[in-house]
This record gives C-alpha cells, structure tokens and sequence, in this order.
C-alpha cells in the first residue's frame, strides 16, 4: 500500500521524498530549491499546541512545520500560507502523500491577503520560520526560489508578526524563529502588534559559540513577563549532536 501510494504521486525534476522519521511522514523536496533545515525542526519542537487547536503556518516552504505537527500534535486543523506557486504545489503533494488533505490546507496567498481567505481572531496558534534578511543584505535576484525563503522579498518581519496578530485569539500563541540580530527588530514589532514575549530560547551552534539563532514565543495581549529557557547548544565540543539535540530528533 505505501509503495502504491507513492506511485501516485507525481514527482517532479530535481524532486525527492525523503522520510522524516516520524510516524511514518514524509515530504517532497527540490534539491535545487530552499530545503527546510534544523530551524524548522527546533520550531517544530518548541511550539506546544493543545489537542483541538486550529493552526496558521505563515511562509510555509514545503509544508514541513504542519506536517511534522501532525506527527508530535492532536491539532484539528493547519492552514499553510505560500506566495510561491511551485512550492506551494510542491507542498500540496506532500499533504497528500501523508493523507492529511483533511488536516492540512496549503494556501497559496500572500500572507498579507490572510484575512482574505481566514477569519481573523480565530486562531489558537500561528507559527512562522520566516525570511531571516533584510532585502538589502546583500545581492539577491528576486525571482530565486532560495532569496525568496532566504530575504524579505515577498514579505517582512513586520508583515509576518501584524498578521499573526491579526488571526490570533485573545491570548493566542505566536511561535516563530529568527536570527539573534534581528532581536531588538522582533521585540519592538511584537509589541507594536499586542502579541507580549513570553519565553525565549538562544541556540548556539556549541557552547563556546555565541548563538545564531532564537525560538520565540508570545501572547496576544498577555501580561508582561518573559522567560528565558536555558540555551540549547547543538554540537559537543567533539562535534556530535548534544544530548539535548538527540532527544529533540528522537521525539520526532
């Protein structure tokens, strides 16, 4: 049956499944295109969503972060929003290949016309591992599938934070992961936009090194307090995975 499933369907040039080792999940990727990559996984690890809730993934990419939900997380429904045909279709077919059509949506809007196509204030959890640059930083050609996951091209941080605004509940859940240097950027608009910082955590590549990347948790309209969780360093000083990285794969 798995082999028949497969079989139907369509893998495209430069495409293939890869297993995530998850409950069985898998998903379609172009090697020539933006893979998902570790932030994706932490992400995915640090959102903690009640059975029931009602998801919005804003710059999905391949449909990675629903998808390994739907392994780890009784959510009733995921709704995942991608300004790029391609991949938005990409994704699509991984939704299928997983039978989670009646789980998973794939949007191909831009995140700035959600409130177009999902009511707003409706949302119990919106999740994003959004562009990390700044248009400017550096040369980028708008029309590569890789700047576009990579800059703020199609999107901007405050595009993503005022939206996830928009959709969630009162005191919702907004998950995200950015870069470090982007922090003072990311706590101005949160603010701006009602969604309170609530918990915090710096990942550094080990422990020597200083941490390039943070995962973000906050509330719409909550109280003011922000917990910082203990850092998560990724390699031991002989290069394995630490412990804490290993458990974060196993839960997978």
């Amino acid at each position: 049956m798995e082999i028949e499933k497969i079989e139907k369907i369509e893998l495209k040039e430069n495409e293939k499944i890869e297993d995530l080792q998850c409950n069985g999940l898998k998903i379609i990727q172009n090697k020539k295109w933006f893979c998902f990559g570790m932030d994706a996984v932490l992400l995915t690890n640090y959102c903690d969503i009640k059975n029931g809730s009602k998801v919005a993934d804003l710059g999905t990419g391949t449909g990675i972060i629903p998808i390994l939900l739907s392994g780890k997380r009784n959510y009733s429904k995921a709704y995942a929003l991608e300004i790029q045909e391609e991949v938005a279709e990409m994704a699509k077919r991984s939704v299928l290949l997983n039978d989670l059509q009646d789980k998973i949506e794939i949007l191909n809007i831009d995140l700035n016309q959600a409130l177009d196509y999902l009511d707003a204030n409706s949302f119990d959890v919106v999740i994003s591992n959004p562009p990390y640059k700044l248009c400017n930083s550096g040369i980028v050609n708008p029309s590569d599938k890789k700047a576009i996951s990579r800059h703020e091209i199609k999107c901007s941080l405050e595009d993503v934070i005022k939206t996830a605004s928009a959709l969630l509940k009162q005191y919702g859940r907004f998950y995200m992961v950015h870069r470090p240097d982007r922090l003072a950027d990311i706590m101005c608009l949160l603010r701006k936009y009602h969604l309170e910082p609530k918990q915090a955590r710096f990942v550094h590549p080990r422990a020597a090194a200083k941490p390039n990347m943070i995962l973000i948790r906050a509330s719409k309209n909550g109280n003011p307090e922000l917990k910082l969780d203990p850092p998560l360093y990724i390699y031991d000083e002989d290069g394995n995975y630490t412990d804490d990285v290993y458990r974060i794969y196993e839960g997978m």
